[in-house]
């Protein structure tokens, strides 16, 4: 393994934190005894031996390179600090390798387009020196605004105008499912949105538990979730980890642009639209609440808002 951004960690062999050893034959020991003079008797055992009668050692599982859970501090403290430089949140930069960088390495998978496992395999660290940036939908959209990519299922956060951080994310599956005797798909819908209301902490609604959830599409929002896998797997909602919610929900405010890229509408910038505010009502919550929704100047191309006004289980 080479690394060649800071702080090299050179060539390392790792065992995975689950792996498969390839089958081998059980070796068979069979016991023989050997006689010396009448008065004493000797018992030892044979070498193990193969069905062949010929001297075997146990396979042991190839070690497997890159790093992941159990791998010296320094390597991982390396390998955070240069995600952290290319704005995935690792969490604490620490050289612990938790759940929050095996999320960043996830992000960093995603957009490079390399196999969502969430441990830093060598072709992760071979990207790590030369990877693919983000890139950015909406330039025009708004100095802060979030974008959130459906593709490649991350979040970016714009701050002052400039990428902030990038999040693993899990939107809408697209199966169908059926709650309180309604049935509808589980779709993330494109478009160009704003942030309307939020709830500290957690918050229970039919499809299921989310926390710190910051509305902007009626029901469907952006918020905290104890599982957020490599694919769209929500009913609707934006799922982010669990220690990312914290600090999203406080850095951003309600009336923050959210384009949602990569579904059947391409959202315009805010800037190019008039906003309004409608009444509606949304199963996520008992009481009807007031959620903005955007109109084109000219064509509408902000969709109409699902009936699964959905929560993540």
């Amino acid at each position: 393994m080479r690394f060649h951004f800071p702080v090299a960690l050179g060539s390392i062999a790792l065992l995975a934190s689950c792996s498969h050893s390839p089958a081998t034959l059980t070796a068979r020991a069979a016991p023989t005894t050997t006689s010396t003079p009448a008065t004493t008797t000797t018992v030892t055992a044979a070498a193990p031996t193969t069905r062949h009668g010929t001297a075997s050692t146990a396979a042991k599982p190839a070690p497997a390179a890159g790093v992941g859970r159990g791998s010296p501090s320094a390597q991982v403290l390396a390998l955070e600090q240069r995600l952290d430089s290319l704005h995935y949140d690792v969490g604490a930069v620490d050289g612990v390798y938790d759940g929050n960088t095996s999320y960043a390495v996830m992000a960093f998978q995603k957009v490079n387009g390399l196999s969502r496992t969430g441990r830093a395999t060598q072709a992760v660290l071979d990207r790590l020196n030369a990877p693919i940036g983000p890139g950015t939908f909406e330039p025009g959209g708004g100095a802060t605004r979030v974008e959130v990519d459906l593709p490649r299922q991350v979040l970016l956060l714009f701050r002052g105008n400039a990428l902030y951080k990038i999040l693993p994310v899990s939107t809408g599956s697209g199966n169908r499912f059926c709650v309180d005797g309604r049935c509808d798909r589980a779709i993330t819908p494109g478009g160009s949105f704003r942030i309307s209301r939020r709830i500290r902490g957690w918050h229970t609604s039919p499809l299921g538990k989310l926390y710190n959830p910051m509305f902007f599409n009626q029901g469907i929002a952006i918020h905290g979730a104890l599982s957020v896998p490599g694919y769209p797997a929500s009913h609707g909602c934006v799922r982010i980890p669990m220690f990312a919610a914290g600090w999203f929900y406080q850095l951003v405010p309600n009336g923050t642009p959210v384009y949602v890229i990569g579904g059947p509408h391409v959202p315009p910038p805010l800037s190019d639209l008039n906003t309004t505010t409608t009444s509606s009502t949304s199963t996520s919550t008992s009481t009807s609440t007031s959620s903005t929704t955007t109109q084109p100047t000219t064509s509408t191309t902000t969709p109409p808002t699902t009936t699964s006004t959905t929560v993540v289980p």
